[in-house]
């Protein structure tokens, strides 16, 4: 099989929606591999008419059972799916590479699915840039649905999950994890909430707990649902999908999906241009320059605040 590309060639076969190179392509960008910016830029323009579901919550939730019943529901609607499967701990720990075993059992085969893992490789922070810009990739690929999970509901987890349109955030009943998603700030990010394994002691107990402290908040215009699933059995996966495309027409109706879309843009500028500037900036100072700065600080013959001005002037 012949899958040495050059730019243009992986640009072209990635933007008609053929497998090995779209594969190829996401290594690119997740490697920030020579050409991934002129294959990003190509990407960008054909990118946005997908919709972005993110999928968090804490590990045991369920999620990798239930996003793979969300993509085989969508497939019976006549969707295509894309599912990155983001591990911000290890390429080898387990969660998102699990999940992925599960899948590729039920969803290979299908012409209309693409599954891809992620990890960090040990930068948090690039995480959420990686994610939304290979979800660009897919999304200029064709996929109509892009389904992104994250194994846990750290800092980084959160990130990603900013990085959709949509959020569900996926609990299961008897872990005291309400209060856990009030303390995590879940609350923020979810747009709906899932009890998964509900046919567990306590599903309802804990969705009258998350139903209570969801009343505790400012009233907004689009009502959080709390929805029960047992995804091992199917149970209720078909009516949560209809819970996301109801919140996507709330989004559309609103204005709210634009608006997300453009803070995500405006972070994402931000981000870029951050690191541009920074690079540019420590090029200019120098290392001896930065060093006798450090120096200057620690034997307290600067403040923090002189150090900064004099390196801002150089």
């Amino acid at each position: 099989m012949h899958t040495s590309f050059d730019t243009p060639e992986l640009i072209r076969r990635t933007l008609a929606g053929e497998r090995v190179p779209l594969a190829r392509a996401i290594s690119w960008v997740e490697n920030e591999a020579p050409g991934s910016v002129e294959l990003l830029d190509a990407c960008f323009e054909k990118s946005g008419r997908a919709f972005r579901l993110g999928i968090t919550g804490p590990p045991g939730a369920g999620k990798s059972t239930l996003v793979t019943r969300l993509a085989q529901e969508y497939r019976r609607r006549g969707e295509t799916v894309a599912i990155v499967a983001v591990d911000p701990t290890s390429p080898f720990s387990g969660g998102a590479l699990l999940g992925d075993r599960v899948r590729m059992t039920e969803l290979s085969g299908d012409p209309g699915v693409f599954i891809r893992s992620m990890a960090t490789r040990g930068s948090m922070g690039g995480l959420a840039v990686h994610t939304a810009q290979v979800c660009d990739v897919l999304d200029a690929a064709g996929f109509q649905r892009i389904l992104i999970e994250t194994v846990g509901v750290g800092q980084s987890e959160l990130e990603v999950a900013q990085t959709a349109d949509s959020t569900a955030v996926v609990l299961v009943p008897e872990s005291g994890d309400a209060v856990q998603a009030m303390k995590a700030g879940l609350m923020e990010i979810a747009d709906v909430f899932v009890i998964n394994k509900a046919d567990r002691e306590g599903a309802e107990r804990a969705s009258f707990a998350i139903r209570s402290a969801l009343e505790l908040r400012a009233h907004t215009a689009w009502k959080i649902p709390v929805h029960l699933t047992i995804a091992s059995q199917n149970g209720g996966v078909s009516e949560l999908v209809d819970r996301f495309e109801e919140h996507l027409v709330f989004l559309r109706e609103t204005g709210t999906l634009e608006e997300r879309r453009r803070a995500r843009l405006e972070q994402r500028l931000q981000d870029l241009l951050q690191a541009r500037l920074w690079n540019a900036f420590r090029e200019r100072v120098g290392d001896e320059r930065w060093r006798e700065a450090l120096a200057e600080l620690a034997q307290r013959r600067r403040t923090p605040h002189q150090a900064a001005e004099l390196l801002a002037g150089l």
